[in-house]
């Protein structure tokens, strides 16, 4: 018998076809023989439909045994002599020959049908696991740890493991996916990947780099072979795309380290060289001893030195917090906070005239960190007290929407701080949190334009969101929203 027979149809349904050939002609012959039929074209017509039904179990070697059995038994008990399998009768002997060569055609159709019709739905199978592989290289879904165990439960093997045959030393795995229970997953993965060998592997399949994924448990027949051939194509996809994808956050960070090397480098030519060049002449003049100040120049100079040092110190705090955010080094320390309680440290870096406040005192608190929830708002009105004008700064806050928080969404609190300068245009409200990015229309000593943008970082590392628009009427309305706090531990 053949093995593609056996895996197409099954060693358990050729088996039952075979049962079926020796069983079933003497059956139908009883109950041929109990109805009292005389008519040999009658039980020859009913041994030929035993033949199909084996046929269609069992595939084509169950159907010739069974042709072959009921000639055998149609001669015996249905053909003159009964009893004897000789024929005298030139007739039946036509008959049992037509029978014969019958039931072997219709069990070569038959066979090859049910065949036909086993290969069809394996393909389609196959075709459905391979669209699911495309689709997965496409939505970019599985790790490689998860796919390993995907393809263990699609060919039902016990251990599936990758190997590298770069390691020195011989091939070692590399990632491993068993059947163990999922507690114990990676302790028996350690274990296995130490007492693993690729040449006690069932089946293997080269991939490039010197890669090879190996399956444990069973050998695979043809058609599986060729179906792991596409897995090892999307594995192979899948680490491409995974290498790709670090050399992509490589890149960008490379290109933001250059960004900002490139900003820190205008800030000492020009941003920070203005200031201390004033602070140096400031405290030169006070120590000249050939000169004599008045108290009121002395003190004009010791304001220029601590407006200057104030200048510098927010703009070194502001590379240093974006340098934090490039590098993915904040952790907020998330609690209940009231808008109100930040304001007065937010506040202090604005002339106290310029400021209106309206945020109501009763607002629940939201979720977040005081320092950086602090600094937020410092910004944003630092930013406003430059391109605001003469114009007031209103500060408001309300219960304002919800807020995605990880799958769901809950209900915000959010501060609004107003100004009524020139603002921006609508392709401008999404640029202005852009790194180093500051207005055409930028007064003297403005920064490197890193105080939005370390806003908006921090907003959004403490989960919050940040947005601009124009405010009606003109100027910049600025909206920090961010979580209610729950009362549990953030």
């Amino acid at each position: 018998m053949s093995s593609t027979s056996l895996s197409m149809l099954g060693r358990v349904r050729v088996g039952i076809g075979f049962a079926l050939a020796v069983i079933l002609p003497p059956l139908l012959e009883w109950f041929m023989f109990t109805i009292g039929s005389d008519f040999l074209a009658v039980d020859v017509l009913v041994q030929l439909a035993g033949v199909i039904a084996v046929a269609l179990v069992g595939g084509l070697w169950p159907a010739l045994l069974a042709a072959l059995f009921s000639t055998l038994v149609l001669n015996y008990f249905s053909t003159d002599p009964v009893g004897s399998l000789e024929i005298t009768d030139p007739q039946n002997l036509l008959t049992l020959t037509i029978f014969i060569a019958v039931a072997v055609a219709v069990s070569l159709v038959v066979g090859l049908a049910a065949r036909r019709s086993s290969e069809a739905a394996a393909a389609t199978a196959e075709a459905a696991t391979l669209g699911e592989l495309a689709r997965g290289v496409l939505a970019a879904e599985d790790t490689l740890q998860g796919y390993l165990a995907h393809v263990r439960t699609h060919f039902e093997v016990t251990v599936v493991a990758l190997f590298d045959r770069k390691v020195p030393g011989g091939a070692r795995p590399t990632r491993v996916a068993s059947d163990q229970a999922a507690g114990a997953f990676e302790n028996s993965a350690k274990t296995e990947k130490n007492e693993l060998s690729l040449l006690a592997a069932d089946t293997t399949e080269e991939l490039p780099d010197g890669l090879v994924l190996a399956l444990y448990g069973r050998t695979l027949n043809p058609r599986e072979q060729r179906l792991l051939t596409a897995f090892g194509s999307q594995l192979t996809a899948m680490r491409q795309r995974q290498e790709l994808i670090i050399s992509t956050q490589a890149n960008r960070r490379l290109s933001e380290g250059n960004l900002m090397r490139t900003a820190i480098l205008r800030a000492v030519s020009h941003d920070l060289r203005t200031p201390l060049a004033g602070i140096k002449l400031a405290v030169s003049s006070l120590r000249h001893d050939a000169v004599q100040l008045p108290v009121d120049e002395q003190k004009e100079l010791l304001e220029t030195i601590e407006d200057y040092s104030d200048r510098l110190d927010a703009l070194v705090n502001n590379l240093l917090d974006m340098s934090r955010l490039t590098g993915d080094a904040v952790t907020p320390h998330l609690r209940a906070v009231h808008w109100v309680d930040v304001l007065p440290g937010a506040l202090a870096g604005v002339p106290p005239h310029r400021v209106r406040v309206e945020v109501p005192g009763n607002l629940p608190p939201v979720a977040a960190d005081h320092g950086m929830l602090e600094r937020v708002v410092a910004n944003i009105l630092e930013n406003a007290d430059k391109y605001a004008g003469g114009e007031d700064i209103v500060i408001s806050g309300s219960v304002e929407g919800t807020i995605q928080a990880g799958t769901e969404s809950v209900p915000a609190g959010e501060l609004r701080i107003i100004d009524h300068g020139q603002g921006i245009g609508a392709d401008d409200a999404d640029t202005i949190f852009q790194p180093f990015q500051r207005a055409d229309d930028a007064p003297a000593g403005a920064g490197v334009g890193l105080g939005l943008a370390v806003a908006k970082g921090f907003t959004e590392v403490m989960g919050g969101q940040l947005t601009a628009e124009a405010t009606p009427g003109g100027g910049l309305t600025l909206r920090v929203r961010l979580p209610l706090a729950t009362g549990a531990s953030e």
